[in-house]
């Protein structure tokens, strides 16, 4: 039965009165996380101390219990009255009436007074309770038992109780605790607080739930301009969705509590005007909300926003109480600024959404900038007066958010555009808007074009140190600016120097160019410019620039002398010392190029780019060595291939760090060492080891990579070792790969240090690799990347080795501009 019908007088012909019908359940949360005083999990108390704590805990549970059926009794006494208003009826009435079409249902009343409640009200709560039911899989006939204790309580309940606790809520504290429980939790939540925005961008904790009371008053105040999770959600209309509030790094309340979990900023704001923001924390990262459940938490923000209307920041919170003047007080504040100002005022829908500003008063300084009168602006809408305030410019978005934020809001040179009989009129202005209670002050000064010019001109000239002036030579009259005053190293009220008395206050050896200067301009009356030394009163000597042109009347003769005097003394000077620099930098630069020129030839004479063939039997070697391009990039790459006395064929490459003489002659100290120790019939790994004990102890501590081997022709075998150096390449057949890398640090780095050996099989064929890292290095590709790329040049193998050395040289793909080393040897 629908509750438009009338109601029936059940069996007996008493009245059910609601009452009668049983209380409105406790949240299962607050039952179990109460739970029964005798629980066999709880110990007994048995000091006063545990007592007491078992008192404060019991009398706490009956508050929440009270306070939970007080919301309830609440919303059925509501669903009473939209009965008897719908029906026609008495109280006692619409009690069995509602009692009856509970049982009928098999609901609880309050349940049923809930879904009586959204059936008359379809307001936003309603529509999102809807939404959310749809999302979460509940209906209203579906207990939400996810407590596990049994107690039946729908999302639509839990949603209209967080409603009535807020607003019956005196204080925001109120607020929170309410949301938190009867809707944030089953979400998932785990604490929430509710930010009181202040009209100079601060924010203020104005409640929370879920924090600790330290972590609380530790946020108690915000000031302005600290990007905060609140702040962002603040400045977003959308509000801030974070899956875990550790990947943004921004600070906020309980973030030490709640480290990774999600965090959900939403801003809370009626009228067009924001109060505050909704802050809602959970312990676990959060995963993306459907539609449904962000219209849910924005319509409880919007329930905040009632609370935070009101609400006034208590002593202490970071700033003093505000007064806010009302519009009157604006006016005569206007009145009394000596710029164009406009009170302005919210204009809302009859939905009280804000849909403009009106103009509500003009000063008396109102200047329009299509110069309509003041009684044209005065009272109309500001889209009316001004629609291109929704322009490009952006200014009725600029006015919007100052009313919501309360920030003020600066800018200079800011173009403002008004329509005159559909032609659109421009003008360049400062503007400033302020809010000031329930009114915006917007003022703006409009720049005047000459004023802008010779505040340019004035600007021009003092950063080129121009000074101007003008000469009579009929009246004698002298004009000077202020800068000219200034170049000369004279007070503002002396007596401005007659150009024919310049010669007296410059420079002896000035005299011919200040002389050529004067009859150019005064004989031949043609414009002319000199350059001279000015000798100031204080003694000190500026470089100046003079130009000037001549004024001539009617008949030709020579009325005024205009021009400037430009101080160049900084450009001297900078000739001046860019003349040495010139000189210097031509003589390190040619001690730069015979620095390199001899590390070069040193490094020719150690390492040709070829040396002759090694004559080893079934063993076909080559070499190739390729100096860098920049002479100054000369670095310590070398190489080696010698048949030891043993009859095995050592083969080697290394690079040292850095470049230069020094890097050339530690290469030449490493690969000799390498050569005199080889000699003793050590294998690779003790040879880098001995190498590495040198180039510690004995090069001035460089580092350096380096690949040794020695190769047995009889059997055909290579044992080699490696000092952090990339490993040879093996081509065998169609295949190449690098060897498997074996351990071993850079030489240098540490006084003693051992290095794994490996020995690998070669074929008849096969053709083994060394090479340093100038071959392939590259800097927008990682190292493996560049191996790549070798591997697949070195695949097609031409028939001899010295044509594979030269085509690995040819297609290298390095950028570096580094030198490079390459030894090779092929089976026969």
């Amino acid at each position: 039965m629908s509750i438009s019908e009338q109601p029936r007088e059940p069996a007996g012909g008493e009245p059910r009165d609601v009452s009668a019908a049983p209380p409105p359940s406790v949240p299962p949360r607050t039952r179990a996380a109460d739970g029964p005083a005798d629980a066999p999990n709880e110990m007994p108390p048995l000091s006063p101390v545990g007592r007491l704590a078992a008192t404060v805990g019991r009398l706490s549970r009956e508050v929440r219990a009270a306070q939970a059926e007080a919301e309830g009794r609440a919303l059925i006494e509501l669903a009473k009255g939209i009965l008897v208003e719908r029906l026609g009826c008495g109280p006692a009435q619409a009690a069995r009436q509602l009692a009856e079409l509970a049982e009928q249902a098999q609901l609880t009343p309050l349940e049923l007074a809930v879904d009586v409640i959204n059936q008359a009200a379809r307001d936003r709560m309603s529509e999102v309770t809807d939404a959310f039911l749809a999302a979460t899989g509940t209906g209203d006939d579906t207990a939400d038992d996810d407590t596990g204790d049994g107690g039946p309580e729908s999302a639509a309940v839990r949603l209209r109780a967080a409603e009535s606790g807020a607003l019956a809520a005196d204080d925001t504290q109120a607020v929170a605790d309410a949301l938190l429980e009867q809707a944030l939790r089953p979400l998932g939540a785990a604490a929430v607080a509710i930010w009181a925005a202040g009209s100079d961008g601060s924010l203020t904790l104005a409640g929370s739930a879920g924090f600790s009371p330290a972590e609380a008053a530790r946020w108690r105040y915000v000031p302005p301009d600290v990007a905060t999770v609140a702040r962002r959600g603040l400045t977003e209309r959308a509000g801030q969705w974070i899956t875990s509030l550790a990947e943004t790094g921004l600070p906020s309340v309980g973030r030490h509590q709640f480290p990774g979990g999600g965090r959900v900023a939403v801003p809370a704001g009626t009228g067009g005007r924001l109060h505050g923001v909704l802050e809602i924390a959970w312990p676990v990262p959060l995963a993306p909300q459907p539609p449904q459940v962000v219209r849910q938490v924005e319509a409880l923000a919007e329930l905040c926003a009632h609370t935070l209307e009101t609400y006034v920041p208590p002593h202490g919170a970071g700033s003093q109480p505000r007064i806010l003047p009302d519009a009157v007080e604006l006016m005569d504040l206007a009145d009394g600024l000596h710029d164009p100002a406009l009170v302005l005022v919210p204009h809302l829908d009859g939905a009280g959404h804000l849909v403009d500003f009106r103009i509500q008063h003009v000063n008396r300084r109102f200047l329009d900038p299509a110069g309509r009168p003041r009684a044209v602006v005065g009272g109309a809408l500001l889209l009316e007066a001004y629609p291109m305030a929704a322009g490009d410019s952006e200014l009725f978005q600029r006015v919007e958010r100052v009313y919501a934020t309360g920030e003020p809001f600066r800018a200079q040179h800011m173009s403002l555009t008004a329509l005159v009989d559909q032609v659109p009129l421009s003008a360049v202005a400062d503007i400033s808007i302020s809010r000031h209670g329930n009114a915006v002050l917007l003022i703006w000064r409009i720049e005047d074009e000459a004023a802008r010019l010779a505040s340019l001109l004035q600007h021009a000239q003092r950063l080129g140190r121009i000074g101007g002036f003008e000469e009579n030579v009929l009246t004698g009259e002298i004009t000077w600016n202020g800068q000219l005053f200034d170049l000369y190293g004279r007070p503002p009220s002396s007596i401005p120097v007659p150009l024919e008395e310049l010669p007296g206050h410059a420079h002896p050896d000035d005299a011919v160019p200040i002389g050529r200067f004067l009859r150019t301009l005064m004989h031949h009356r043609r414009p002319a410019s000199a350059a001279f030394r000015l000798q100031r009163p204080d003694g000190v000597t500026r470089h100046i620039r003079i130009v000037a042109e001549p004024v001539l009347d009617t008949d030709g003769r020579l009325l005024v002398v205009r021009g400037a005097y430009q101080d160049i003394s900084a450009q001297h000077w900078t000739e001046v010392a860019l003349a040495a620099t010139r000189d210097q930098l031509a003589h390190t630069e040619q001690q730069a190029s015979e620095r390199a020129r001899l590390t070069l030839q040193l490094q020719h004479a150690i390492m040709p780019p070829a040396q002759a063939p090694l004559r080893v039997p079934d063993l076909e070697v080559a070499v190739r060595y390729r100096p860098a391009e920049t002479e100054q990039l000369v670095g310590g790459d070398w190489y080696d291939a010698v048949m030891l006395p043993n009859r095995l064929v050592l083969l080697c490459v290394g690079d040292v760090a850095g470049h230069g003489i020094e890097a050339a002659t530690s290469m030449v100290v490493l690969r000799n060492a390498l050569r005199g120790l080889a000699v003793t019939g050590a294998g690779p790994g003790q040879l880098l080891s001995w190498l590495n004990i040198v180039a510690h102890h004995l090069t001035g501590a460089v580092t350096a990579t380096a690949v040794c081997g020695l190769y047995d022709p009889a059997r055909r075998t290579l044992r080699w070792a490696r000092a952090g150096h990339l490993p040879p390449v093996l081509v065998r057949g169609p295949q190449a790969n690098p060897l498997p890398l074996v351990k071993g640090m850079l030489l240098g780095a540490v006084a003693e240090a051992a290095y794994e050996e490996a020995e690998v099989q070669l074929a008849a064929e096969d053709t083994l690799l060394m090479y340093t890292d100038g071959l392939i290095e590259r800097r927008d590709r990682s190292v493996e990347e560049s191996l790549a790329q070798l591997l697949s040049t070195v695949r097609p193998a031409p028939s001899t080795l010295d044509q594979h050395l030269d085509r690995l040289l040819t297609y290298s793909r390095s950028d570096t501009d580094d030198d490079t080393c390459i030894v090779g040897i092929r089976v026969g």
